[in-house]
């Protein structure tokens, strides 16, 4: 597989496995069931899709998968952010993770566009599209429970 590929799949499952990490530790920390219930069901989202990155670069499959013309996938944009850290409020978890969600939407679509194989161009769109959604949920819990504004 191209290395340079390899070490932007490497970054892709690294990003996975910390939004696992932190939506595990976060829903051990939190009180609220509701809020509970989301940070684990998008740990188990995050899992899965690292498991799916793996298989892919095991499989050898990545490298053949993208059109051979330079790529800005923005990750340098990504560097920088405080780390994800339970010790946050949680309006500023939240809000971190909802960037999270945002820059990985965006890696996705970075992929799935530059994709020659219309399988993997598939699954990267609907990864893409489960990030989307983890955003939105994490969305609606900031307004509801997150927001300082909210009574």
């Amino acid at each position: 597989m191209n290395n340079n590929i390899n070490k932007l799949i490497d970054f892709a499952i690294e990003q996975e496995h910390e939004a696992f990490a932190f939506y595990k530790a976060a829903a051990e920390k939190v009180t609220n069931p509701g809020v509970k219930q989301i940070f684990l069901e998008l740990a188990a989202d995050e899992n899965g899709h690292a498991n799916l990155l793996e298989m892919y670069k095991e499989k050898k499959v990545l490298g053949e998968i993208f059109k051979t013309q330079v790529i800005d996938y923005k990750i340098s944009e990504t560097q920088g952010m405080p780390a994800l850290s339970i010790a946050l409020k949680p309006s500023e978890a939240i809000a971190i993770a909802m960037k999270k969600e945002q820059e990985a939407a965006e890696l996705y679509r970075a992929f799935a566009a530059n994709s020659i194989n219309s399988d993997v161009k598939e699954t990267l769109e609907n990864l893409m599209n489960m990030e989307m959604g983890h955003k939105h949920k994490l969305e609606n819990a900031f307004v509801d429970i997150g927001y300082p504004e909210v009574f």
